[in-house]
């Protein structure tokens, strides 16, 4: 068996033009007897020798008549010549986007499986390359034209759109995987009621049963981990018409933040547009959209009169709170998280009642 990494890959490339003037020193042959014997102009016999002109099927044949060399040798010659000089540029393209390497989290892609680890830098270029899906860096920007608009403004923390568009590559990649039926808006509304009952319950039963009545609804729910850089809780785009995806990072590791970054993204879908993609954790979005679906997400989760009603009796105790997450069917976690939110519960108070979750690599 041949070992393909140590396949002679010349740094060169010699033209059939080389070739063919080659051959006329051998015959003693001068250009204007071939452009006679061949009926190829002298002009064209010229850019042949100097490489400016491809050997076509139609050149190849006059020249195996002409000087009994086989067609095949002539396009064989024109083909390898092409391939190296390809090669090449390639070879080019990458030695110039290797900088672009440096805002792919390569490490953490490699841990999770997502991609092969490649000692060479561009090799492993490539194959982050392949795992996008694109031909080089340049295509890129017209796959995900949006990230560097989303993290226009400034963050807290350092930002890579790179990272980001891996984070979202990989949730592409599962939700192909997952069977949907046409998007149903009316089913969708009708499951999330469904779904919500489901937040008391472990992952085990949860993920996969929230995927499944979703997936009937024409939604894909996928859960893929964060990556260094990416800061993004959740995002929700449309990979058409009829298939939405709804993905989650679980950034933060807490029911409370989960179930409602599930509902947030389940109120743009219902909401808003199917051309935008948005994400959660990013700047430069529509504000006033976030805001639609964060009052979704609330009002989804905890029906307002009955929060309203608990939020006047002024006891935020464990059993209190507790006994209301209950009376409501939801996870007291849940309730925990929008007290805090809301200014009405110390951020380091009742944080037991939420559920911790974690990744099985982790």
């Amino acid at each position: 068996m041949v070992d393909a990494q140590n396949e002679f890959q010349p740094d060169y490339a010699v033209s059939p033009g080389e070739v063919l003037s080659v051959e006329l020193e051998l015959r003693g042959m001068t250009q204007q007897e071939l452009a006679r014997r061949t009926g190829i102009t002298p002009k064209h016999i010229i850019s042949i020798l100097k490489a400016k002109s491809a050997i076509t099927p139609e050149t190849a044949i006059k020249f195996e008549r002409a000087l009994g060399m086989p067609v095949e040798y002539w396009l064989n010659l024109e083909a390898h010549y092409q391939e190296i000089l390809a090669r090449l540029a390639e070879e080019e393209q990458l030695e110039r986007d290797l900088d672009w390497l440096k805002h792919i989290p390569v490490n953490e892609m490699t841990k999770m499986n997502w991609i092969e680890k490649v000692k060479d830098k561009k090799g492993q270029l490539v194959e982050i390359l392949r795992f996008f899906g694109i031909a080089n860096v340049e295509q890129w920007d017209d796959m995900w034209p949006n990230l560097n608009v989303a993290y226009r403004q400034n963050q807290t923390h350092e930002v890579f759109p790179e990272a980001v568009s891996a984070w979202l590559r990989q949730g592409e990649l599962k939700a192909a995987s997952i069977s949907c039926e046409p998007y149903n808006k009316a089913k969708f509304r009708e499951v999330l009621d469904e779904i919500r009952g489901l937040t008391t319950e472990d992952p085990a039963h949860f993920i996969p049963t929230m995927q499944e009545l979703c997936s009937m609804a024409g939604v894909a729910v996928v859960f893929v981990p964060s990556l260094p850089k990416t800061g993004v809780s959740g995002a929700t785009r449309w990979l058409n018409k009829d298939k939405a995806i709804i993905q989650l990072s679980l950034r933060y590791k807490t029911d409370d933040h989960l179930w409602f970054t599930f509902f947030h993204e389940a109120g743009h879908i219902l909401l808003h547009g199917k051309k935008e993609l948005f994400l959660e954790g990013a700047n430069g979005l529509d504000q006033e959209k976030e805001h639609e679906a964060n009052i979704f997400a609330e009002h989804e989760l905890i029906p307002p009169k009955a929060f309203a009603k608990f939020i006047s009796e002024r006891n935020f105790s464990k059993a209190a709170i507790c006994a209301f997450a209950k009376s409501i069917g939801i996870s007291p976690g849940i309730v925990v998280g929008q007290l805090q939110h809301k200014g009405l519960l110390d951020v380091t108070f009742c944080n037991g009642l939420k559920r911790r979750f974690k990744w099985a690599h982790e």
